[in-house]
């Protein structure tokens, strides 16, 4: 639920008001703006933006505007004129305060800083800090900005214009804005750091405009970094190479603009562009004390689809001899972009990089403010930070805290606007039951429509194979309205040409909240693939087709008694534990004959326990549950079993162990490269029903168009069903996506760079009967490229197979599939 990235799609700004006025700042000799100029007005000093461009509230009579190395200029306001372009000619001088003998000294003062960050970066120099945070953040457009005028649209034709219609919407937006912010959040929270345990944050308070409770993944959003110090900066949810990272020499150009205080400190200004064009570089100004090179204030921009600028402010600590947050503003705007963009039926629309002008909108005027200031710091305290496998804790009584709770950490009183705001919001929201509609989308995303008590199952509505052939059924888990502590949960289907019925039914009861933790039982009579391999912990993807099983036939039915606990109660884990007892009957022609002894059909009796470990991930803790906010690789997956025979009159006794490491590193250019790494063995009297396959997806029929279908996750696609098993083996699979580009208009390339070996072995492969197959000694290869979402989801992929199991006739080792990724948002 990214809802606030839709949202900002309609965001620009226009902030001058009737008494403010607009100063641009440029070079006399190469019109070029002179981003971050200083303009003195009164007693106050302001900076100009990376453009040059200042908005000023309230102008003095005399305005001031310098800029290091450039003569500076005063300005006399005019009644009546809101906009000033100042030309200031060049002059060559040197900075008295730099003190510093280098060739480069912008350079030399950003190294010294990167170098001195252990001694700067308070999570580097203190052993522990705490301080509580209030933050406010609301859409919302300056009145004044907004003429208000009703205009007449004419279209012109040949003869003249012609009026085609009355706009009102500057007029109707005017009067909104005029009463009330266009949306509305405020948070307070503490933040506990020790080098031993890091950083939490335990959220108070929070309140959202128009919900009785918020939205916890927008609580989760990344919208800056924490710290200016990090080798990448967040922003919005992107990150960017950070100016103060140890290799940012590589990709930035610092310049010295000025010299300035910053409380009561001296301090070098200093700007920093990147040193080639990117989407992962940013702009803007550094504040770096002279004294110990620590950061006394931040300004991060970029400037594309979206217009961002984070400004972080710091308070020296003279106690610590250190510069501590402060305050922190992110403001968001819309920025250029070549085309408009066409989303959920509305259009937005682009002032594009060209100089071409359109008529201003009412929804143009909008802007995302987000301001937080930090209070009550204690440092170097004795402090334990309670369940640390969490990087975020909302507590149960947060969301209903009374206005006087509130008042108590506000640094301003809400003015009218922002009570009317909650006041208009909650009925807006009530009276079209907003609240409802995103908790029916955030369960549909996940594979559920709620009916009342129950969360109808949509992947049991319909599916295809080619045993089953159409599988239609419907199935649903009980929520929250049913009971919370408490959950039924279970399925029917048909095949329509197998002709058999398929049904699951069960309970659970939830033994622990934070650790989320689920006890349970049920019984299944269904039917699996033979050789697969899936981990209990897998997380439920829901989709409106799922391309693989489409072409499999040989499956097994399995009626299995089954009594489970689940639980996130070790740090950074889902683990799953089960007991099982199995009757298998294979719906193949297939004998497993272990010690001479042949069965057909067979009973099991397994314990088994899945670990699901994210230990590199940040994880955010609701009062309705434990989210992944931030996703970290690499990821581990483990999975033992354990058969027994003569328990429950079980048949076999086998044990299988199975391993997965996910790895995945995005590039700032765009780029990502992905590796996954799964192996398993199994060791005993395993049944083939229950060894690898290693997930083949190709059709045994001649020709390549005759094979073309649709591709798997992670599956070999260039390997026939069935064509081979192991009961040990390995795979191994590289991706490299290049970055995203366009062709023609919408018709675009993201190139993906795949290639995947298996290697396997099988013991006693004389005891199966029936089914000939071959084994993977050899190791199995192929490569290939996948163009995914070309064209409104469509993609495309084609793969190649090699090495000692290519096949003699070419066309059979050439696999052309078909992708299709559905947006729903």
């Amino acid at each position: 639920m990214r809802i606030l990235t839709l949202l900002l799609l309609f965001l620009t700004l226009s902030l001058q008001a009737q008494t403010a006025i607009t100063i641009k700042v440029k070079d006399a000799e190469n019109n070029a703006p002179l981003p971050f100029a200083t303009i003195g007005s009164g007693k106050k000093n302001f900076i100009t933006d990376v453009d040059g461009k200042l908005v000023l509230d309230d102008p003095g009579k005399t305005i001031t505007i310098s800029y290091t190395g450039y003569s500076p200029q005063k300005l006399t306001t005019e009644n009546g004129k809101r906009f000033y372009t100042i030309k200031l000619q060049p002059h060559t001088e040197e900075l008295k305060e730099v003190i510093i003998n280098s060739s480069d000294p912008a350079n030399e003062i950003i190294g010294r800083a990167i170098r001195r960050k252990p001694m700067n970066d308070p999570q580097q120099k203190l052993q522990s800090f705490r301080y509580k945070t209030y933050d406010r953040l609301i859409v919302t457009a300056n009145p004044d900005s907004i003429s208000g005028k009703i205009d007449s649209v004419f279209t012109y034709e040949r003869a003249g214009r012609r009026f085609q219609k009355v706009d009102s919407s500057g007029y109707k937006f005017k009067k909104i804005i005029d009463k009330q912010h266009l949306y509305q959040t405020e948070k307070v929270s503490e933040f506990k750091f020790n080098k031993e345990q890091g950083l939490k944050e335990d959220v108070l308070a929070t309140r959202m405009a128009g919900f009785k409770k918020p939205l916890y993944e927008f609580i989760g959003l990344k919208l800056q970094s924490y710290s200016v110090y990090s080798n990448k900066i967040d922003l919005f949810e992107t990150k960017y190479a950070g100016p103060l990272a140890y290799d940012a020499l590589q990709y930035y150009n610092y310049s010295i603009l000025d010299t300035v205080m910053v409380d009561n400190r001296s301090t070098y200004m200093i700007y920093f562009v990147p040193k080639r064009k990117s989407k992962k570089r940013l702009k803007g100004l550094l504040y770096i004390d002279i004294n110990n090179y620590g950061v006394a204030k931040a300004v991060l921009r970029v400037k594309n689809m979206l217009d961002i600028t984070s400004t972080h402010n710091f308070t020296y600590e003279k106690d610590q001899q250190l510069w501590f947050p402060d305050k922190k503003t992110l403001q968001i705007v819309k920025g250029n972009n070549k085309e408009d963009i066409k989303i959920l039926g509305e259009t937005i629309k682009f002032d594009a990089m060209t100089n071409d002008k359109r008529k201003r909108e009412s929804s143009d005027y909008v802007y995302l403010l987000s301001e937080s200031s930090n209070f009550d710091k204690e440092f170097n305290i004795p402090l334990t930070i309670r369940r640390t496998a969490v990087a975020i804790e909302i507590r149960d009584e947060a969301t209903d805290r009374p206005e006087e709770y509130w008042n108590k950490f506000r640094t301003d009183t809400l003015d009218a606007r922002s009570h009317k705001t909650y006041i208009a919001l909650d009925s807006i929201v009530a009276k079209d039951n907003w609240e409802q509609r995103i908790i029916l989308g955030r369960k549909i995303v996940n594979g559920y429509l709620p009916v009342g008590a129950v969360d109808i199952d949509l992947r049991q509505i319909v599916k295809y194979n080619n045993y089953e052939g159409f599988r239609v059924g419907i199935g649903g888990v009980t929520n929250d309205r049913f009971l919370e502590t408490f959950r039924l949960n279970g399925y029917g289907a048909y095949g329509t040409k197998d002709g058999q019925f398929k049904y699951s039914f069960g309970g659970a009861l939830r033994l622990g909240n934070f650790s989320n933790s689920w006890i349970g039982v049920s019984y299944t009579d269904d039917v699996k693939e033979i050789g697969s391999t899936s981990f209990a912990t897998d997380k439920r993807v829901f989709k409106i087709y799922d391309p693989r099983p489409i072409n499999i036939s040989t499956f097994y039915n399995h009626q299995t008694w089954q009594g489970y606990i689940e639980t996130k109660i070790i740090p950074k884990t889902e683990s799953m534990w089960q007991v099982t007892r199995s009757r298998i009957d294979p719906k193949f022609d297939y004998t497993y004959a272990p010690n001479g002894d042949p069965l057909t059909v067979f009973h099991l009796t397994t314990a088994s326990v899945a670990l699901q470990w994210n230990p590199f991930s940040d994880f955010m803790q609701t009062p309705t549950g434990r989210l992944e906010t931030e996703k970290r690789f690499p990821k581990f997956a483990f999975q033992y079993t354990q058969s027994v025979s003569g328990l429950l009159d079980s048949d076999l006794t086998f044990g299988k162990l199975d391993f997965r490491a996910e790895f995945e590193q995005k590039y700032l250019n765009g780029q990502k490269t992905s590796a996954l790494i799964q192996t398993g063995v199994a060791v005993g009297n395993t049944p083939l029903t229950h060894l690898y396959s290693t997930s083949p997806n190709n059709l045994d029929k001649d020709g390549v168009l005759e094979r073309i279908t649709l591709a798997g996750k992670n599956s070999f696609e260039t390997m026939y069903f069935n064509e081979f098993f192991s009961s040990q083996y390995m795979m191994v699979q590289l991706k490299h996506g290049l970055t995203r580009f366009t062709i023609f208009r919408s018709l675009k390339l993201s190139p993906m760079l795949v290639t995947r070996f298996a290697w396997g072995n099988m013991e006693k492969k004389e005891e199966h009967i029936g089914l000939r197959y071959n084994t993977l000694e050899k190791g199995y290869y192929e490569s290939g490229l996948e163009f995914n979402e070309i064209f409104k989801g469509l993609g495309l992929s084609a793969f190649y197979r090699y090495g000692p199991y290519h096949l003699s006739y070419f066309d059979r080792n050439i696999s052309v599939k078909v992708s299709y990724v559905l947006n729903l948002f």
